[in-house]
């Protein structure tokens, strides 16, 4: 096997397509955020002030969750080796607060620039669900007491909600 194409397993192995196609979303939402229409004049200012409120917020709990997990923290949906499971600071709430936080953040984007931007948003939201059931099949694979941390987290993005 060649050195590229044991690479090339070895991304693929450990999620390197989902973390493709988020790229590819994350630069969708950007692009139809700046170059889409905008929304009508009455509701731009609302929009805007909400949006912005939202990107805030999904900001910080991305962040947060972000800090929470520290060293453990990849973009693929395998976990990194040696990395330990995180149930504390917000994922006490949720189990994937970095997929809510940054959803919530380019939903406010959306919001606040181009309603276009929605789309690409929405199809994030299910690419990440589908992404996060992956992960948790990896989890329970390597941490026995995973299936224990998700029946008592039942949330999956958002505290409360969902």
């Amino acid at each position: 096997m060649t050195r590229a194409s044991s690479r090339w397993s070895e991304f693929r192995r450990r999620g390197g397509l989902w973390v493709v196609a988020q790229s590819l979303l994350f630069a969708a939402i950007a692009a139809t955020a700046v170059v889409g229409p905008r929304w009508p004049d009455d509701a731009q200012l609302p929009l805007s002030i909400a949006g912005s409120l939202l990107t805030g917020l999904g900001l910080g709990f991305a962040l947060w969750a972000y800090r929470s997990l520290g060293s453990a923290f990849t973009p693929y949906p395998r976990p990194q080796p040696g990395a330990p499971v995180v149930e504390t600071g917000p994922y006490r709430l949720v189990r994937h607060p970095i997929y809510g936080g940054a959803l919530l953040l380019f939903a406010g984007i959306s919001l606040a620039f181009s309603y276009t931007s929605l789309a690409p948003t929405a199809a994030l939201a299910v690419l990440w669900w589908k992404k996060s059931l992956t992960e948790e099949r990896f989890l329970t694979e390597r941490f026995p007491g995973y299936a224990d941390y998700r029946r008592r987290t039942r949330r999956r993005f958002f505290p409360y909600l969902y």
